[in-house]
């Protein structure tokens, strides 16, 4: 039974799709986990910080006019594996920034990879379900929080053992290289690579490629959700050392734990998406989630201290991790158009929400700051009432890999 699923070319499409998301999350996390070091390094303010942040969610935002380009001439296959080894130079790159300007330039083409990345990830996400008919997207969703979970450790294990950021991300990119090894292996074709027919169809697909229409109504309210879901997950991965670290007053060893709970719960709770959703469909899943994420971290920011900051964190990560698999569902119902703009809606809040934070942060607290990120999380919660859920299928992921 073991050898069989070894060999199974749907578990090995799987593992390599698993591996590209599970290295954009540990790329992510490994340098919003330094933030502080950078910080003190380059002698930044909080708001400089944001400025910083913004620049990689700049170069996510410009990136997918040329993700579309570059999607056809290379396929999701090359331009997976390209980004991820140009996310690995620019981590480096970051390490030895000498001043604050080549830091922004380098975050601002860390953003452009990361779109390219992300598209190409969620493409072969989409190529594996529609080959093998397997449920897999909340579980792919899962690696990624499993890469920033991994991201934290390393990032807690050398702060303990050096404080030199270089010698961090040196040991970072290694491990990055070996997922991009270990995704190199399965990534699959687009379905029907190859194989287009002439005539309606292929004036169809160019038609496609070259027109452009406004979003419905439904797309429009999938994207609200998408961005204020992904502003949420990605201010907890920028902010969320800082806050134990500053506010919290964390040791420097305990400070990128608030990241390893956020994620470890996420993990956890992308597990058992589907579940979930068969069980209590999408609508509630997300409107629950999302108000139990702006509950938990409005109690850590009132009561203050370590514990009920990761307590809050965990509820964080618990309630916002279906946010995203979800929207990305209902999106794939309306049509391609519709996924890729909700993706796009998806990049841009997780890389350039985070730097409004820092500009709250500046003119107030960065309590004020974190309070913005549980409104972001409450904001969800009223999108999820707007949002015409489709009913998921109600098989589970298990019962599909039995099958």
């Amino acid at each position: 039974m073991h050898v069989t699923r070894a060999h199974d070319p749907a578990v090995r499409g799987q593992l390599a799709i698993a591996a590209l998301f599970c290295a954009l999350g540990f790329q992510y996390a490994t340098w919003a986990a330094r933030i502080p070091a950078l910080k003190t390094d380059l002698g930044l303010t909080a708001g400089e910080v944001g400025v910083l942040l913004m620049a990689a969610g700049v170069g996510a935002s410009v990136s997918f006019p040329l993700v579309a380009v570059l999607m056809r001439r290379l396929g999701s296959q090359r331009l997976a594996l390209l980004s991820l080894l140009g996310l690995t130079v620019l981590l480096l790159a970051l390490a030895a920034a000498p001043n604050y300007p080549v830091a922004l330039l380098v975050l601002c083409a860390d953003g452009v990879f990361v779109g390219c990345l992300n598209t190409a990830m969620n493409a072969q996400g989409a190529a594996l379900e529609e080959t093998y008919g397997r449920n897999a997207v909340a579980r792919l969703h899962a690696t990624f929080s499993g890469g920033s979970l991994l991201a934290a450790a390393v990032a807690s294990a050398m702060t303990a053992a050096t404080p030199s950021v270089t010698a961090h991300f040196a040991v970072a990119a290694v491990l990055l290289l070996v997922l991009g090894a270990a995704a190199r292996t399965g990534l699959l074709p687009e379905p029907g690579a190859g194989t287009s027919a002439p005539g309606k169809e292929e004036a169809r697909k160019e038609k496609r490629r070259t027109g452009w229409s406004l979003p419905g109504r439904m797309t429009v309210w999938m994207c609200c959700a998408m961005a204020f879901g992904t502003v949420t997950e990605g201010a907890m991965n920028d902010w969320s050392s800082l806050y134990m670290k500053d506010v919290a007053h964390a040791s420097a060893q305990l400070a990128p734990m608030g990241i390893a709970v956020v994620s470890g719960m996420m993990v956890v709770a992308r597990l058992f998406a589907d579940r979930w959703r068969a069980r209590w469909g999408d609508r509630r899943v997300v409107l629950l989630g999302s108000a139990l994420a702006g509950a938990g971290l409005v109690f850590a920011l009132a009561v203050g201290g370590v514990v009920p900051a990761l307590l809050g964190f965990a509820c964080v990560g618990l309630g916002i991790a279906a946010v995203t698999p979800c929207v990305y569902v209902a999106a794939a119902k309306q049509g391609s158009d519709s996924l890729t703009v909700v993706a796009a809606m998806g990049t841009t809040g997780l890389l350039a929400g985070p730097p409004f934070i820092g500009f709250v942060a500046q003119q107030s607290s960065l309590v004020w700051g974190m309070g913005v990120v549980a409104a972001s999380a409450f904001l969800v919660a009223l999108c999820a009432t707007r949002i015409p859920w489709q009913p998921a299928p109600r098989r589970l992921p298990a019962e599909a890999d039995a099958s």
